[in-house]
């Protein structure tokens, strides 16, 4: 009955001093365009960027624009999935637009989607972000 107490104690103290991963990429820039000058165009429409991570023993849940991982170990992904996906979507505009010199981009109707697989002993999290691109004159 020891041995599995012990058993007990340590699988909870691992299970608690193991990974855990919250991210979000939330902005708070505010650009004002006034429609009638034209002092913009549209560089790009529904580029995509995406990023994955895998782990051990946890559980992964999105909250819309957020999502949240607790497990014992991340073994896919480096975990920084925000900032790998935004990476990738401007590696995405780079690849079929070209290298941005001396523009004015920003990102517009910026949206996210997770895809989560949950298993008790595996848990895969999959971010796609997805945006328009504006070019200010």
């Amino acid at each position: 009955m020891e041995k599995i107490t012990i058993s007990l104690l340590l699988f909870c103290a691992l299970l608690l001093t193991g990974c855990s991963n919250s991210g979000a990429f939330l902005s708070g820039n505010q650009t004002i365009l006034n429609l009638n000058e034209g002092n913009y165009t549209i560089a790009a429409t529904n580029l995509t960027g995406e990023s994955e991570a895998v782990y051990i023993f946890g559980l992964s849940y999105s909250t819309g624009f957020t999502v949240s991982t607790f497990a014992v170990a991340r073994i896919e992904g480096s975990g920084e999935m925000y900032a790998e996906a935004l990476e990738n979507l401007w590696n995405s505009y780079e690849s079929e637009f070209g290298t941005p010199r001396n523009q004015k981009l920003a990102l517009a109707n910026v949206r996210y989607d997770a895809d989560i697989l949950n298993l008790f002993f595996y848990t895969k999290v999959r971010l796609l972000v997805r945006a328009d691109i504006i070019e200010f004159d």
